[in-house]
């Protein structure tokens, strides 16, 4: 465990030093961060040029419109920073009630895209809910934690401080039809409980169960004579299972993408050279690894996930050098949001889990998540600020 709540101390497993009075300035996790936005703005460039001059005559336009969120993530990155961490304790039921009544708004204002409505558009503003009930779910989980504490090594306890939880991702999964979302979501939470209390039996109990209820439904859809009244989500197992085979829109977009990543080689075919982006439907979203892996190669995808490492790493020492347990709950929330995304982005398009939904956290296209995702890097530099200080 990174964190163990012992006899109300924190046990540290990573200590440095820093002069009494100075104010401690992660530098390394700022360095990272700007690296993978400034990355991400280039790869999006690159990515998304071709299909931006076809649709829309604007070869930046994607880079523009993600342009201004990024900004506009990185002043909120700077605010967050000197906000005080502590004091959201005590918006803890705000900010989760906003993302509750942003999920229920999209009922009225939200737009029906591919099949699901996702995003609140108002004025020509567009924010996704669901990205806003991730932070919500950080936010929210370490202050349960806190006031439970010792309850939580109860089955009683546990159950209840997954409550809330569970229900916000229950409503983003129903009303978004989001189901990569609500696992990132009720990933978050289970991560912040692993670290935040002793035992381990009932985490392997689970994901045992979980582990052979997936294969039976796995089974069952690869045993299936007739796929044409399945859900559209049985359809992408099939895809997965084997793309060439099951030939259809769910398996057209992970074989593009096995190609990109298949044709880049070692180094790559270089900056802006990707011949996938032409087929990849909108690969500047989910898929936008398989094209750093065309244009870059091996070298560049490992450099990128090196990067993410590094990251996580940053986050971890700042976790484990918190001041109180707040503190350090909410940056391993942002370390296992962060964590989650990344691994099942690069899983769904290297193929080894079904595709679904996820961007890439700092790279891919998307406003809110990006300034979400800056906002939470914020908070974790300014639990790092106060690190020392009593």
């Amino acid at each position: 465990m990174l964190c163990i709540y012992t006899g109300g101390k924190l046990a540290k497993a990573v200590r440095f030093q820093k002069p009494k009075g100075e104010t401690y300035v992660d530098y390394s996790l700022i360095f990272v961060v700007l690296f993978l936005l400034s990355f991400g703005l280039i790869m999006l460039y690159s990515t998304s040029s071709y299909e931006a001059g076809v649709s829309t005559g604007d070869s930046a336009y994607y880079f523009k419109h993600q342009l201004g969120p990024t900004l506009l993530g990185v002043a909120g990155m700077i605010f967050m920073s000197f906000f005080p961490y502590k004091f959201l304790q005590k918006l803890t039921v705000p900010i989760y009630a906003l993302a509750v009544v942003l999920l229920f708004l999209l009922y009225p204002f939200g737009k029906v895209v591919n099949g699901a409505r996702r995003w609140i558009y108002f004025h020509g503003v567009s924010i996704q809910p669901a990205e806003v009930a991730k932070v919500a779910v950080i936010i929210f989980t370490a202050t349960i934690i806190i006031k439970m504490r010792s309850s939580l090594v109860t089955l009683k306890g546990y159950c209840v401080a997954l409550v809330f939880p569970l229900i916000l991702a229950l409503m983003v999964y129903r009303i978004s039809q989001n189901l990569s979302s609500a696992i990132i979501v009720m990933g978050i939470a289970v991560i912040m409980l692993f670290v935040a209390t002793p035992g381990y039996k009932r985490y392997i109990i689970v994901a045992l169960g979980l582990a052979a209820f997936v294969a039976i439904i796995i089974l069952i859809i690869a045993n299936a004579e007739d796929s044409s009244g399945m859900n559209y989500r049985f359809k992408r197992v099939l895809a997965w299972l084997d793309p060439t085979a099951y030939a259809s829109d769910e398996s057209f977009q992970t074989l593009q993408a096995l190609y990109a990543i298949g044709s880049g080689g070692i180094f790559g075919k270089g900056l802006g050279e990707s011949m996938q982006k032409m087929k990849l439907p909108e690969a500047q979203n989910d898929m936008i690894f398989s094209i750093i892996c065309e244009e870059l190669g091996l070298f560049g995808a490992i450099a990128v996930m090196l990067m993410f490492l590094l990251l996580i790493w940053r986050l971890m020492i700042i976790a484990n050098n918190a001041n109180d347990m707040f503190g350090a709950l909410l940056v391993i929330g942002v370390m296992a949001h962060i964590s989650i995304q990344v691994i099942l982005n690069i899983a769904v398009v290297t193929n080894t889990i079904p595709n679904t939904g996820i961007t890439l956290p700092f790279i891919s296209y998307g406003g809110s998540a990006v300034m979400v995702q800056l906002a939470e890097v914020g908070i974790a530099l300014n639990v790092a600020r106060n690190i020392g200080r009593e």
